[in-house]
């Protein structure tokens, strides 16, 4: 068993705390099982094109997502001074 240390910033570390907590695991175990993952997944040769159900498969999810966005508009939600008002992020 190796050890890896890793430095991540505050904000990831508070999201994979709460998503360990709410699998009752730890930030450790969570770490492990994604590395463990990339284990089980198998290589992609990029030099090829996808197969055609992948093909299919990320085309049905962009329908889906395209879906759910379907009359959205920023200018809905914030009024343009506010857009563009740069002095509130100093």
């Amino acid at each position: 068993m190796k050890t890896v240390t890793v430095s991540i910033d505050e904000e990831t570390y508070r999201r994979a705390e709460a998503k360990a907590a709410a699998r009752n695991t730890s930030v450790e175990d969570l770490i492990t099982e994604l590395l463990n993952g990339l284990r089980e997944t198998p290589e992609r040769d990029w030099t090829k094109p996808a197969p055609p159900e992948e093909f299919e498969r990320l085309k049905r999810l962009e329908e889906e997502v395209r879906a759910q966005i379907v009359g959205f508009s920023a200018s809905d939600r914030l009024p343009r001074d506010e857009l563009y008002d740069r002095s509130r992020w100093r």
